[in-house]
């Protein structure tokens, strides 16, 4: 994680704001006048009973009547500072998700690989959620209570400037002091918090796709006491932020008292030398007392503020990091005639994966890549898709470095079928769709015929609408499968990729999907990878690849 001090990671986040700065200058005019008018119902009650004890004094500002409309002034000004606080919060935390899952589709597939899902999921849902926080609750009520406090300040002062410079020190004291103190108390525990958080829900996720292991191999007891430990050291964390909430309240409370109490003594002296008269002591004393509330809501911030920014920091890491493969746009349009490797190498970290690679793929013909796992044969795959950057030596389509088409005509270009195929939780034509976002049912429906799967969605209760399950756990391995390859052959891609397409069928779907694959040919080019040497007989061209080399 990048380390980012507060003043920093609060300067970003305040960027976001620009576009709907109209928005924050009404929040805060309307926060602001709100707390005033609230402040001054009371002083304008005291007024109101100083007059009444005191006929004949300056101390009565306007009457009972000023009381009600600035209660209903109050009202109406903090509906408004809510409503134009939570616009801008909702209106930049959909601006954030569309960033967060932009940034997410650019770091795919190579950054996201083997990456903790429940920490994303954390990240993609309750962290972008805490950053109301901040937008709703932060930013407005700090103005707000700048402007309240030298506002205060001015007003207390002109009975007297002592009384002036108390209320400055109480606002400072309360406003500035106490956050900054609680906020270096917490450092580092909100940052704990929210990895703890991710931590569970990874574990959680887990534990729910594992299952059927976990009962099979009765290891439900282990599971158990891993949720239970991660829980405790995640209470452990969220306790020790509610310690620390709770000695903020403290000492925020005793801080108010404590500056009153100063004031109060102040005024008393005053009175009591003939420097200020008693009503306008009074005004001053009850004007301080009235006015805490913005300030109290930035002592508060210290401690819940943490988790807020600790979420801004998650977020602001994924948005700036950056992607693997570039996005190619500008370049000429080009049409499919075959792919080629030259001098291929490639490389995990250490791990050296393909050496030196060389091969052609005519157009029209079905290149067989056979070879034990690990041997990289799928990496290969995922180069020719530029889920990876190629460093060293060439892979082209048509004679064209694959890093020089253009991402949407790449994709235009190729079909590819993983092990596994991803199915989302909706309806098996909706699934299907994705290759194809305006198929007809006739389209699907010829494309399920090759994958030799139509006969059998037509058995299902509602056909074609029938949902298939979160991840497509109501169906089979083979059933995903198949549906992956008619998601292939809908697509209609001049080249398809195939990643173990029949690891997952029996001998009789596997030779009726090789005859499909076998006629799509007559206008398309298939690269077939699979360590089944039945699968390779209808290949034009097999190629042995051992330890990332041509064998």
């Amino acid at each position: 994680m990048k380390t980012r001090n507060t003043y920093t990671l609060c300067r970003q986040m305040i960027s976001l704001v620009k576009p709907l700065s109209g928005w924050m200058v009404m929040a805060v005019t309307f926060g602001f006048l709100g707390h005033l008018g609230a402040a001054f119902i009371t002083i304008e009650g005291a007024g109101v009973l100083l007059s009444i004890i005191f006929p004949g004094t300056a101390a009565y500002l306007g009457g009972l009547w000023l009381i009600v409309v600035l209660a209903l002034l109050r009202g109406i000004l903090r509906y408004g500072e809510q409503a134009c606080n939570h616009t801008i919060a909702f209106r930049l935390l959909a601006l954030i998700r569309s960033q967060v899952f932009s940034a997410l589709r650019k770091l795919a597939p190579a950054e996201l690989e083997g990456a903790d899902k429940g920490n994303l999921i954390t990240l993609i849902s309750s962290d972008i959620e805490l950053l109301e926080v901040f937008y709703a609750h932060t930013i407005s009520p700090i103005l707000i209570a700048l402007f309240m406090s030298l506002f205060m300040t001015l007003w207390i002062g002109r009975f007297h400037p002592l009384l002036g410079v108390i209320a400055l020190a109480a606002y400072a004291a309360v406003g500035i002091a106490v956050p900054i103190y609680i906020h270096r108390k917490s450092q580092g525990l909100g940052t704990q918090l929210r990895r703890q958080s991710g931590s569970l829900s990874s574990s959680v996720l887990e534990t729910m796709r594992g299952l059927s292991e976990i009962l099979q191999f009765d290891v439900g007891k282990q599971r158990l006491a891993d949720l239970d430990q991660r829980t405790e050291v995640l209470a452990k964390h969220e306790l020790t932020m509610k310690i620390l909430n709770g000695k903020n309240i403290a000492l925020t409370q005793t801080l108010v008292l404590l500056f009153d109490s100063l004031l109060l003594i102040a005024a008393s002296l005053l009175v009591h030398t003939g420097r200020l008269d008693f009503s306008s002591a009074a005004l001053a004393f009850v004007g301080l007392m009235s006015s805490f509330g913005p300030v109290i809501a930035l002592a508060n911030l210290g401690s819940t503020l943490q988790n807020t920014l600790a979420s801004g920091n998650r977020v602001l890491d994924l948005l700036e990091e950056t992607p693997v493969v570039d996005e190619i746009t500008g370049r000429p349009q080009i049409d499919f005639t075959g792919a080629k490797a030259e001098n291929l190498s490639f490389s995990y970290g250490e791990e050296e994966i393909l050496s030196d690679l060389s091969l052609d793929i005519p157009q029209g013909q079905i290149t067989g890549i056979v070879g034990r796992s690990g041997s990289g044969k799928s990496t290969f795959l995922k180069l020719l898709m530029r889920f990876w950057e190629v460093r060293q030596g060439t892979c082209t389509l048509s004679g064209t470095s694959i890093s020089d088409i253009n991402t949407v005509n790449l994709r235009e270009l190729e079909s590819y079928v993983t092990q596994e195929t991803h199915l989302f939780h909706d309806t098996i034509a909706n699934n299907l769709r994705i290759a194809k976002q305006d198929a007809s049912l006739e389209e699907i429906q010829e494309a399920c015929r090759k994958a030799s799967i139509h006969d059998w969605i037509l058995t299902l209760p509602q056909g074609y609408d029938t949902p298939v399950g979160e991840l497509g756990d109501t169906l089979s391995g083979g059933e995903r499968q198949r549906l992956g390859l008619a998601r292939a052959f809908l697509h209609s891609a001049p080249l398809i990729l195939l990643d173990e397409p029949t690891s997952n069928l029996d001998s009789l779907n596997e030779a009726i999907i090789l005859h499909a694959l076998q006629k799509e040919t007559q206008d398309r080019t298939v690269v077939l990878v699979s360590h089944r040497a039945s699968t390779m007989r209808i290949a034009d061209q097999v190629i042995p690849v051992e330890n990332g080399r041509r064998s």
